[in-house]
């Protein structure tokens, strides 16, 4: 692999690293906010928690703006100066309205993130190796995650104020991110777009230096079809299909239960009769197992391609749902619980988790591919946010039971989507990729 592409591919996927930081850091300052500005349940949850969810749907519903017109690369800049504010002003934040203002700030560059990295880095990379480039931006959010959670072990002692330094500490690799950002070249495909060719050719040297920069311009001018095309949009007829696919495949990935079960881990376990104390060492589990599967996804994901990932995921998801469901059903206790929802994580981590920002990057024709992230990532962080809200009234309800078989029922017709509808997208350029999914529609 060229090496430059490897470190332009990390760089930007270490945008995926804050979004990880950034959703999982506020967990530590949690009571601590709550009791300092003596808030409500509902205000404390739906203000001070919850804005920075609701800035990432704004993010996505409007990152494509910005990643098309001011390029990919300008637009993870920004991501990386709006972490670096967030953080900032979080920190330095002395009432919950001030302290939501900078979270929502912050969850605007999660949002856009979402569309951003992954464009940039499907179109650097060759066919062969973008799938595990792409999805080194999902290990990234999984990784942040982890080190989120060991930062605020090691700032939860260091007094009265640690909640400042927990949200104010992610300043510190936003700001390198930022900096690294001045170093990659733009997007060869988006600089086309703006028929910018010099300036294309020349990254298309860099890129693919045995190719001829002038074919392989002239080829992906054609795909462009540039001067009839400029003007469309993702929601013609022959962009239906794409945009399905899009679409179902957000949509399952939050109706398999993921961040509703990420966000109430230890909530869940204590559910399912765990001590307070194991629910919490459950749920640090959890997050090496997500790691480790993550990292078995990118090293799979150009080998087995994306579908046998979503074959793997979609099984694994409705045998580990159906197990905790009848669990609570049943009034399975102990360990089974742990070991059903371990499994569940290491399905999502290996199937879904590994395979979506990587399948929306790639099924859009080039000038048309912000847009389309930006309809999958909308739809993807709407449900994120919606679900996990549902999770607590649902539990005391119809019971966690019900909840459970629910997502086990969601992930059969995962498994159908996957066998009947979804195409697979390995080794097969962008440029023939997109060709081949339109003229289905023509």
């Amino acid at each position: 692999m060229n090496k430059k592409i490897l470190i332009w591919s990390i760089t930007a996927a270490l945008a995926g690293f804050l979004f990880g930081f950034d959703t999982v850091v506020i967990s530590g300052a949690d009571k601590k906010l709550q009791a300092l500005w003596g808030s409500s349940d509902a205000f404390h949850g739906s203000v001070v928690m919850a804005m920075a969810l609701w800035g990432t749907v704004v993010g996505a519903l409007f990152g494509g703006i910005p990643t098309n017109r001011l390029g990919r690369k300008n637009t993870l800049l920004i991501i990386g100066i709006l972490y670096t504010v967030s953080a900032i002003g979080s920190a330095f934040a002395n009432d919950p309205f001030t302290f939501a203002f900078f979270r929502f700030i912050g969850g605007l560059g999660v949002g856009a993130s979402t569309i951003a990295a992954p464009a940039y880095i499907s179109e650097i990379a060759p066919a062969k190796d973008r799938g595990r480039l792409v999805a080194l931006y999902q290990f990234n959010i999984v990784f942040g995650i982890l080190v989120a959670f060991l930062s605020n072990y090691l700032l939860n002692g260091i007094g009265e104020n640690a909640w400042r330094w927990m949200v104010g500490v992610e300043a510190i690799p936003a700001i390198i991110y930022t900096l690294f950002m001045l170093s990659v070249p733009k997007s060869p495909r988006w600089l086309i777009s703006k028929f910018r060719n010099d300036e294309a050719k020349k990254v298309l040297s860099i890129i693919n230096p045995e190719a001829d920069p002038e074919k392989l311009l002239l080829e992906i001018n054609n795909s462009n079809n540039l001067e009839g095309t400029k003007k469309e949009n993702i929601f013609l007829k022959k962009y239906r299909f794409p945009l399905t696919l899009v679409f179902l495949i957000a949509m399952f990935n939050q109706l398999s239960g993921i961040n509703a079960f990420l966000y109430y881990a230890p909530r869940i376990f204590e559910e399912a009769g765990l001590g307070e104390s194991t629910a919490l060492l459950s749920s640090i589990g959890v997050g090496v197992t997500n790691l480790v599967f993550t990292l078995l996804g990118v090293f799979l994901i150009d080998r087995l391609g994306r579908k046998t990932l979503m074959y793997i995921g979609s099984i694994g998801y409705i045998i580990s749902l159906s197990l905790v469901a009848c669990a609570f059903f049943f009034g399975w206790t102990g360990m089974a619980v742990p070991i059903f929802l371990f499994l569940f994580i290491a399905a999502h981590a290996i199937g879904q988790g590994a395979v979506i920002w990587v399948f929306i990057s790639e099924i859009f024709p080039n000038h048309l591919r912000a847009s389309g992230q930006s309809f999958g990532s909308s739809t993807h962080w709407f449900l994120a946010a919606l679900i996990p809200a549902l999770i607590p009234m649902l539990f005391s309800t119809i019971g966690a039971g019900v909840v459970f078989l629910f997502f086990a029922i969601m992930m059969v017709f995962q498994l159908l989507f996957v066998i009947f509808m979804m195409p697979e997208t390995k080794g097969v350029s962008l440029e023939e990729l997109s060709k081949k999914l339109i003229k289905d529609e023509k």
